[in-house]
């Protein structure tokens, strides 16, 4: 049987949500100051966003930071907290250019593609450095998925975000 690494779990799952947070709570806080959308507006081949306006260079790198500061925090290097939120950021982006694609509005909710690449990008990176088995891995995507739609739900009742996922 694998040992399942639960805490090292939480500690990425409590990146992972510092991640996603940050660049919300930037938005709510600064609006549209720094605001630079990552793909600069351009659209893809087939006349849609790249990305779309949502993706800021201002989120990607706020998320970076906020994990790279809260990773000793919980008990994780800087390193480490700069490779989940680099990943988690990337992750994002791979699941808005896949929306886009198919021809979803920016932020627009897509259950599974808000959540597993934005999740599954940072378990995979930081696998050896924390010890996570193909187990491990698994219950920290899922555990993911369920906490941020029920985070996103709470943050839109509290005002924060926009909407409620």
């Amino acid at each position: 049987m694998t040992e399942l690494h639960f805490w090292s779990i939480v500690q990425c799952l409590i990146l992972l949500t510092l991640a996603n947070g940050v660049p919300v709570i930037a938005k709510k806080m600064l609006g549209d100051w720094l605001a630079w959308p990552i793909d600069g507006g351009r659209l893809f081949w087939d006349g849609h966003p790249l990305l779309g306006k949502s993706k800021t260079l201002r989120g990607f790198v706020l998320a970076t930071l906020a994990t790279a500061i809260g990773a000793p925090l919980v008990g994780l290097d800087i390193e480490t907290g700069v490779l989940i939120g680099f990943t988690a950021m990337v992750g994002d982006m791979l699941s808005s250019f896949i929306k886009r694609r198919l021809r979803l509005a920016s932020s627009a909710e897509a259950p599974g593609f808000d959540q597993v690449p934005e999740s599954l990008l940072p378990f995979l990176v930081v696998r050896n450095l924390v010890g996570f088995s193909v187990w491990d891995i698994l219950i920290g995507v899922g555990a993911f998925w369920i906490g941020e739609l029920l985070v996103s739900r709470l943050l839109y009742i509290l005002r924060i975000r926009d909407r409620p996922y």
